[in-house]
């Protein structure tokens, strides 16, 4: 049975759901990419922050550049997906770092994300080869480090955008 909190919990994604959906029925992206791009920004805020909670609560102000959320999207395909990380965007129609900031400004568009006025949508281009990033070499290697570039301070696999 679940708990109250449990119930809390689902009383609130389902909107986030209904949401993300809506926000994919007439976008290039399926609604799975939305949502791999929501829970890979925790992921990155984890991983520049360490704990984005305690940071909020002391009342630091969070930003992560449109460059660091494309790694972290990365790091992220390839710790959720390992070899399979490619594939898998490339089904919800992702095949570049660009498309990681068109869904983030659409995102932006519908109020479920903010952003900076200085933040942009070229932000988001040519962070990195996809062709790179993703040639199982690296990942494996990734893989067998068990660190990300994030949680390192570099920027393996720089480069321009496939």
């Amino acid at each position: 049975m679940a708990s109250e909190s449990d119930q809390f919990d689902k009383e609130q994604l389902l909107p986030k759901v209904i949401d993300l959906c809506d926000l994919a029925a007439d976008s290039a992206y399926a609604p799975h990419a939305y949502a791999f791009v929501q829970d890979g920004l925790r992921y990155t805020a984890k991983q520049v922050f360490g704990d984005p909670d305690r940071l909020r609560a002391e009342g630091e102000s969070l930003h992560i550049s449109g460059r660091q959320l494309a790694i972290g999207l990365r790091d992220f395909a390839i710790t959720r997906y390992g070899l399979m990380a490619r594939r898998v965007l490339e089904h919800w129609n992702i095949h570049r770092t660009d498309d990681f900031g068109r869904i983030v400004f659409r995102m932006i568009d519908a109020d479920l994300m903010a952003r900076r006025e200085d933040d942009q949508l070229e932000d988001f281009f040519s962070v990195f080869s996809f062709d790179e990033a993703f040639r199982p070499e690296n990942i494996l290697r990734a893989i067998e480090s068990d660190q990300t570039s994030l949680e390192s301070g570099t920027e393996s696999f720089a480069g321009s955008s496939s």
